[in-house]
């Protein structure tokens, strides 16, 4: 049994979701203590719960200790299996947190997964739906992975209720080279609110900020503009730059308080650095794309922006996984690069 310290690195629920994630795949049990301990309120929450719940179905395992609050988690998988299932994470968990907990196991699935996930679709400190689709899901699919994500109601924190179709097939991952991204080839986006900001013009006067930052770099953008009706009022952009090699995104989320043109300007400022960086993958899907890259047959060589604390730490959990690839991180040129070796 693989034991990890959650404590380890930036000491958040990354840990877990990697951890189990590769533990269903590869059929090894895990073993994850001190979760969160260094954060505000330590342990288990929500998002990690309704995650772990599905991929005990889906690989038919068990798990000790799978509970709001929990320190300690033992996770022993069985086989995987497709099927149809729903989740609901509760108020607004985060839906991409969730799949990050699932999508590392899809690989190995025998047959295809089709899962209703309700809960928060645009939250803070998680992956929006819309870049999960619209750039972490097309990355994977060069590597072989498939997988579909479908909006079908947003929902912003607290109350949550936004709700997504998700589904996969099992696939052998072949290992990817992205150094360069190439020119742009396009920028695209969508800024949303709720029904109930519309007369406020909220989603307009933030693309009309992030195009106002854009322009400043002679660079267009084709943003949409769409209100609907959610549990609670919020807002948001997602924007993405599809380029010749890769695709790379940003976004902002709206706050009490916060102008909605500074959730533009953030948002298009955000993008510009990832793009200025010169690197194929920005730095959340640097994170995102190392488990892949870790069980993908043949060598890898991706460059990123820069090293986040979760990619350091998914690193770390990584190497405690005897069948993934070693991972290694350098600077190159003045570029981050990670490599396997296949």
């Amino acid at each position: 049994m693989i034991v990890l310290d959650g404590s380890y690195g930036e000491g958040g629920g990354q840990i877990v979701r990697t951890a189990v994630g590769l533990s269903a795949l590869l059929g090894i049990p895990c073993r994850i203590e001190r979760i969160r301990q260094g954060r505000p309120s330590p342990g288990l929450k929500a998002q990690h719960v309704a995650g772990i719940k599905v991929l005990l179905k889906i690989c038919r395992g068990e798990a000790e200790g799978l509970r709001v609050g929990s320190e300690t988690l033992t996770f022993i998988p069985g086989r995987l299996r497709g099927g149809s299932y729903r989740i609901d994470v509760g108020t607004a968990g985060a839906i991409g947190l969730v799949l990050q907990t699932l999508m590392p196991a899809c690989v190995g699935l025998p047959s295809r997964l089709i899962l209703t996930i309700t809960g928060g679709t645009d939250v803070k400190w998680a992956p929006t739906v819309l870049y999960m689709k619209e750039v972490l899901l097309p990355i994977l699919y060069r590597m072989g992975f498939e997988a579909e994500i479908q909006l079908l109601k947003r929902g912003y924190y607290p109350k949550g209720g936004g709700m997504i179709s998700f589904s996969a097939r099992g696939a052998e991952l072949q290992g990817v080279d992205l150094r360069e991204r190439g020119e742009v080839l396009g920028i695209y986006g969508v800024s949303h609110a709720s029904k109930s900001l519309q007369s406020r013009r909220v989603a307009e006067r933030q693309r009309e900020a992030a195009l106002s930052v854009l322009r400043k770099k002679r660079m267009e953008a084709e943003i949409k503009v769409r209100y609907e009706e959610t549990p609670s009022p919020g807002s948001g952009i997602d924007l993405w730059a599809l380029c010749e090699g890769s695709i790379l995104g940003a976004n902002s989320l709206g706050e009490r308080g916060k102008r909605a043109e500074t959730v533009g300007q953030e948002a298009a400022s955000s993008l510009l650095r990832e793009l200025e960086s010169g690197a194929a993958l920005d730095r959340h899907m640097g994170d995102q794309i190392l488990p892949f890259l870790a069980i993908a047959k043949g060598p890898s060589v991706v460059s990123v922006s820069e090293p986040s604390g979760h990619l350091e730490t998914n690193i770390w959990v990584i190497r405690h996984f005897p069948q993934c690839e070693p991972l290694e991180l350098q600077k190159e040129k003045g570029k981050w690069i990670i490599k396997t070796k296949g």
